[in-house]
């Protein structure tokens, strides 16, 4: 970036920047550390699990209803579906999900261009339940939407 300042300032304000941008910050690196600590790491377990659940719903339950995934996320909490198979674009059925079913997913096209026209993604961010709730609704909506 750059800055606008005094001819003055300029030299405290690039040991300022030095020590901002080319190190991590005391405070930063002290908080990282709590990162390694058993209990936080615990933590971070509970909630990989918590999203390996939900996406071993969500993934063969897409699958059930035609939706293409060619890959099974191994750290993220999306899922990328070919909905070619149901005939339309992204952005159209995207939308029929959320004015009809109340469901959001994404079109594809905010995630590169490849394919994205007839792509969409799917987060699991919420609760199983909930999960199993747009499921279901997903479900009715493809039927609504003629499949």
């Amino acid at each position: 970036g750059w800055l606008v300042a005094p001819e003055d300032a300029v030299g405290d304000l690039e040991k300022l920047a030095q020590n901002l941008c080319i190190s991590a910050p005391s405070m930063a690196q002290h908080a990282a550390l709590a990162c390694f600590e058993p209990q936080t790491l615990a933590i971070l377990e509970q909630r990989r699990a918590e999203f390996g659940r939900r996406r071993d719903f969500l993934l063969p339950a897409l699958r059930e209803l035609g939706f293409g995934i060619a890959v099974e996320p191994e750290g993220a909490f999306y899922l990328y579906a070919d909905i070619s198979a149901f005939g339309g674009d992204a952005f159209a059925f995207c939308r029929h999900f959320l004015e009809t079913e109340h469901v959001a997913f994404t079109p594809g096209l905010d995630f590169g261009r490849f394919q994205a026209g007839h792509h969409v993604r799917f987060a699991y961010t919420q609760s199983l339940p909930r999960l199993e709730q747009a499921v279901e609704r997903i479900a009715r909506g493809l039927r609504s939407w003629g499949v």
